[in-house]
């Protein structure tokens, strides 16, 4: 992680949603537009290896270990994933 704490990201979470939007659109390919937090990977027309692709840009981005389990893997829309990464870096935090 650049010199930015992880204490930083946390205040700011319409900023991680802005970075994870970033990842999404360029690691996904996909056209900014139709990425919005009701949107899933599946309707943005995602395959699995796009979205290994994208959780490893958010591990690396964020430095944070994303499980592929628990309430990131659940996540039903792009708002629950991002919610679940800001979850993730608190109790990395911590």
């Amino acid at each position: 992680m650049s010199t930015e704490t992880k204490e930083n990201i946390l205040s700011d979470p319409q900023r991680v949603y802005d970075q994870v939007v970033d990842l999404i659109v360029t690691e996904g390919m996909v056209d900014r537009d139709k990425v919005t937090p009701e949107a899933t990977f599946d309707t943005l027309g995602l395959k699995s290896i796009d979205i290994v692709m994208i959780l490893t840009a958010v591990e690396e981005k964020f430095d944070v270990y994303i499980p592929m389990d628990g309430s990131i893997a659940e996540a039903r829309d792009l708002k629950s994933f991002i919610d679940g990464v800001l979850q993730r870096i608190a109790s990395e935090k911590n």
